[in-house]
């Protein structure tokens, strides 16, 4: 008889790129005293953000079965939404009006994509690709290519200064912002039966439909969701850099999806917790900064994120068969 692997060799298997990771930290912090110094960790929580708000949308994509490239077009219009209403509307008005654009770009996404019968990854890949296309176009239309700096408005930027840099203690308040967000979230998922659904129209969708879920309206919630999140996202990046322009979301479609497998959400959908990604985003996040103190180029650290995303995608076909 085959003898069972011990509960610390199943987990590593099962968490091989988790430990991988954390195995690069120790490195890193004997290497690079620093690592472990306030000033490193303060950088590190800095860093952390838009991230978290992008990989939480896009954890209900995936659990629901799908994926989400139109995040890139959505953070970006939604940043320069904001940026430019500043004047008009003021801070909360602007933030308000952000925040309404990107519902609507998911939802929109969502109705699309639910019209044209499109039910598979591979489907709703290339039109999400499409609809970021179209959102970064019209945000390069809307600022004529040019970056907006909030910093030259003529109206308050308070709030925004607060969210980008303020501190509450030692504690920053867009992290306290995003864990009310995120227990709100977790709730949503695992208490309500539209989150459940969500997870069984992931699992199955024809068991889904029998159980009474209406499958398009599931999936309009689960995009418009995302775009809720990256909205949040928009206006925590504009908070820290006090610029936005048209392309200002590029490459966190990526980082978030990479976030979301290294925390365990599986990208066939089904199964997932916003909990997860989010060890999975500070794990990420800690990869960039290990990247930094070891002194690694750009482009290897480019190469290395490829890396991680490639071997967490074939731990996750793995652990499916």
């Amino acid at each position: 008889m085959k003898k069972e692997p011990s509960r610390i060799v199943k987990f590593i298997q099962d968490n091989l790129v988790l430990c991988a990771l954390i195995v690069l930290a120790i490195v890193t912090a004997a290497v690079q005293p620093k690592f472990l110094s306030a000033a490193n960790l303060t950088n590190i929580m800095r860093q952390l953000w838009p991230l978290p708000f992008i990989a939480l949308g896009m954890t209900f994509v995936i659990i629901g079965g799908f994926i989400d490239l139109s995040v890139v077009g959505i953070i970006s219009l939604s940043a320069v939404i904001t940026a430019i209403s500043i004047d008009t509307f003021g801070q909360v008005g602007a933030m308000a009006l952000g925040i309404l654009s990107g519902m609507a770009m998911g939802y929109l996404n969502g109705v699309i994509l639910t019209n044209f019968g499109a039910m598979t990854q591979a489907e709703v890949l290339f039109i999400t690709y499409g609809m970021s296309s179209i959102y970064m176009a019209i945000g390069l239309m809307a600022t004529n290519a040019e970056t907006i700096r909030i910093t030259r408005s003529t109206r308050s930027i308070s709030l925004f200064n607060a969210l980008g840099n303020g501190t509450l203690g030692i504690v920053p308040i867009v992290l306290i912002v995003f864990v009310v967000i995120l227990v709100l979230m977790h709730l949503f998922h695992t208490k309500t039966l539209a989150g459940r659904g969500i997870t069984l129209m992931g699992g199955n969708k024809n068991a889904a439909r029998l159980c009474g879920f209406n499958i398009k309206r599931t999936m309009r919630l689960v995009y418009t969701l995302s775009g809720l999140m990256s909205a949040l996202g928009a206006i925590s990046l504009v908070s820290r850099v006090t610029t936005a322009n048209a392309t200002c979301g590029t490459g966190y479609e990526t980082n978030a999806i990479l976030c979301v497998v290294v925390g365990g959400t599986s990208l066939k959908g089904g199964k997932g917790s916003v909990i997860r990604t989010m060890i999975g985003v500070v794990l990420i996040t800690l990869l960039g900064n290990c990247m930094n103190m070891l002194g690694l180029s750009t482009y290897m650290q480019t190469v290395m994120r490829g890396a991680v995303l490639v071997v967490a995608i074939w731990l996750d076909n793995r652990k499916q068969l």
